[in-house]
């Protein structure tokens, strides 16, 4: 960054941008000055996508892929608190899922989008079903499932 900006115009706001974590590994930007930065298994990547499709291609040999994560969300017009402590507990008993809750307010209705993540389908089933089982005992209103 200095040799680009030159030391006149290297001021502090740009040093800063040039620090990295310890044992950080530098990604390659063909397209601007900013590189982004791998530590241990976490890429860093510029947010705006051309840059950051432009840096994708130097990377695909190093991104190692594992099995797919599968999803399925279940939109319910409730509030979070309701059934923050359930859901934790569901949460507990399917430990190879992650459950996500996501407040929205939309077309002038308050909901919680509740999203259930794994590798295993099967999981997934067995979770969002349990789910289902709280909404109806709660009598939460059920709006979607994607």
């Amino acid at each position: 960054l200095k040799k680009y900006y030159g030391s006149k115009n290297f001021n502090e706001g740009r040093k800063k941008m040039a620090k990295l974590p310890k044992g950080a590994l530098l990604i390659y930007n063909p397209s601007s000055t900013a590189p982004g930065f791998i530590v241990e298994n976490v890429y860093c990547l510029p947010g705006v996508p051309q840059i950051l499709k432009s840096m994708l291609v130097g990377l695909n040999n190093k991104i190692i892929g594992g099995k797919k994560i599968l999803s399925e969300t279940l939109n319910l017009e409730t509030v979070e608190s309701k059934i923050a402590q359930s859901l934790a507990r569901i949460q507990n008993k399917f430990n190879f899922t992650e459950i996500g809750s996501y407040p929205f307010f939309k077309r002038g209705k308050i909901g919680v989008s509740i999203v259930v993540r794994s590798t295993n389908k099967k999981m997934i089933k067995k979770c969002i079903k349990e789910i289902i089982n709280l909404v109806k005992k709660e009598n939460i209103k059920f709006l979607e499932r994607i």
